[in-house]
This record gives structure tokens, C-alpha cells and sequence, in this order.
């Protein structure tokens, strides 16, 4: 982010990355959504964005036409403009957007500043990544994790506009790092610690059954075994804490906001969230004031 003046911040941001669907229309879309994220996150609000186009010609232009179609959608659904963008030729197909947004200095939303005693609201499900690989692994199809695709298709707009109604005191949004790796950030930028409720976080369906399957595994990934530094198992038992991991280090696409917000301010938020998007808004867990970084479960 760039103060222009005291009453003016523009913030830009970029992100892309590889096919998750078989549609070029919902990969457009997925991965512009996942773009303009976070500039949401941050209370601002997107102006303009640039294509950022990898793909081989041999696919042919209707596949790239469908691909900036799903992203020019998000974008204007976005409230913001396309203006241009870069293409080049690669055998991998790769698209995002490099975006432009503003806000007034002092109305800025980082990821530092959450307080002890704040609530921790979560905007949409964990198990983007789990749901893709059992994609992949034939155990589920693109149809039976429709759910799943609609999320990653969802902007965070509206999500972000009651963060800013209810003076959230910090935010990001839950993407490659997962919950634990976002939410570690914020707390140690913060000073602060996390306890969280593992039976309030929200889920997919089947995403506990995938990470149960997957056992030991789940504390071998790279990201679980990093955040094992800083997870603490509280009051879990092996099993949970093992499929809890999982799930906390499962890397999301266009994944939902986290928000530490004053305890004063929840039942505004979760009404204010409630009239814009139709759903409730799920608080899982409180910012606490010891061991900065850490992340902790009460059950």
C-alpha cells in the first residue's frame, strides 16, 4: 500500500496460478476471485485490474476467451474494470490479475492489530485444497463438489464491507498458508495468541472424512510441519489434533476472510454479515494476550 496523501492509499496486489477446474470459465473466475481478495481484506475497494494470461496457443482462443470472460466478470462484479493485461505462450496454463484498489489511509485493515479479547470470524469453509485432491484421486467429481467451486467463485466484497461497518481490528484472507499459516501472521504481527474451538470452524462436507483418511500424513506436510511450532494440541486428542492439522494447514483457493474483531461489535457484525450475504458468520475462537504466534484449542 502507497499513501498518495492524507486522504488517499492506493494498494495493489497480484496472484495467479495453475488450473483447479476443468471449466475455463470457473478457473477465471476462481483465480480473479482469488485476486481481488486481498484487496478486500485489507477494506479497500478495487478500481482496476490487468490480465495476467499464460497459455499455449495449441488449446485454442475460445479457452482463452472463456478464461478472461470468468475473470473480467469477477472483476466487474468486483465493481472495478479490466484495462489491459499481458499474455504469453507457456504449455501450462496460468491466469490471475494484477489489481488496483484505494481506501483512506486511516481506514486501512492489516493484518496486525488484533487485540486480546477479540473474536475470530471466519467468512467461508476450510478444505478447498482436500476437496480438489479427492478430486484428482477419483473420489469425488467436479459435479459432487459444486459447493466447493461456488465458494472459490464468491467474492469477499460483501464480507469485507461488514469487517469495515464493524471497525475490525485486524484481518487477511485465508489462502496458500492455510488457516493456521494466516492466522499465525496475524497473531505474531499482533503480539497476541489464539484459542480456538475446532467444532466451530467451518467445513466442506466429507473434509473431515479425507483428512481422517490421510492419518499421520496430515502432521508430515510441509506447511503442518511447520505449523507445529507454533499449534499447540490443547485439550484435542491424537486423532483430532492429526485430522485438525490437516484441515488447518490445507492450503485454500479464493479461500474467506479472517477477521479479530471487538467483542462490543459481534452482534452488529454477524448482523450486518447476516443482511448482506443471507448466512451466518462463524466465530472460531478469541485472540488471547500470551506467547505471540500461538495457536491454541479449548476443544
Amino acid at each position: 500500500m502507497y499513501a498518495v496523501n492524507d486522504e488517499l492509499a492506493v494498494v495493489m496486489t497480484t496472484d495467479f496460478f495453475t488450473p483447479v477446474v476443468d471449466d475455463p470459465y470457473d478457473f477465471g473466475r476462481i483465480a480473479a476471485a482469488n485476486a481481488l481478495g486481498d484487496i478486500f481484506a485489507m477494506g479497500a475497494r478495487p478500481l482496476m485490474a490487468l490480465n495476467l494470461l499464460a497459455i499455449s496457443p495449441c488449446l485454442g482462443l475460445d479457452i482463452a476467451k472463456d478464461i478472461l470472460r470468468g475473470g473480467a466478470d469477477a472483476v466487474a462484479e468486483a465493481g472495478a474494470l479490466v484495462a489491459g493485461g499481458h499474455t504469453l505462450d507457456d504449455e501450462v496454463p496460468k491466469y490471475g490479475l494484477s489489481v488496483l484498489g484505494t481506501a483512506h489511509p486511516h481506514e486501512i485493515i492489516c493484518n496486525q492489530g488484533a487485540l486480546p479479547g477479540d473474536l475470530l470470524y471466519l467468512t467461508k469453509p476450510l478444505g478447498t485444497g482436500i476437496m480438489l485432491s479427492a478430486v484428482k484421486s477419483g473420489r469425488e467429481t467436479l459435479e459432487s463438489i459444486s459447493a466447493v467451486i461456488d465458494s472459490m467463485k464468491e467474492l469477499n466484497d460483501l464480507a469485507s464491507q461488514a469487517m469495515i461497518a464493524a471497525e475490525a481490528h485486524a484481518a487477511t484472507d485465508v489462502t496458500g498458508y492455510g488457516l493456521a499459516g494466516h492466522l499465525h501472521e496475524m497473531l505474531a504481527a499482533s503480539g497476541c495468541s489464539a484459542l480456538l474451538e475446532w467444532t466451530q470452524i467451518p467445513l466442506f462436507n466429507s473434509v473431515v472424512e479425507y483428512s481422517e483418511g490421510r492419518g499421520s500424513s496430515n502432521l508430515s506436510s510441509p506447511l503442518a510441519s511447520h505449523a507445529l511450532q507454533f499449534v499447540e494440541q490443547g485439550r484435542l486428542d491424537d486423532i483430532d489434533f492429526s485430522t485438525c492439522m490437516g484441515v488447518l494447514c490445507d492450503p485454500q483457493t479464493s479461500g474467506g476472510l479472517l477477521i479479530a474483531l471487538a467483542p462490543g461489535m459481534q452482534d452488529f457484525f454477524e448482523k450486518v454479515y447476516l443482511s448482506l450475504t443471507g448466512k451466518q458468520a462463524a466465530c472460531i475462537g478469541t485472540v488471547t494476550p500470551e506467547s505471540p504466534g500461538t495457536i491454541r484449542f479449548s476443544k
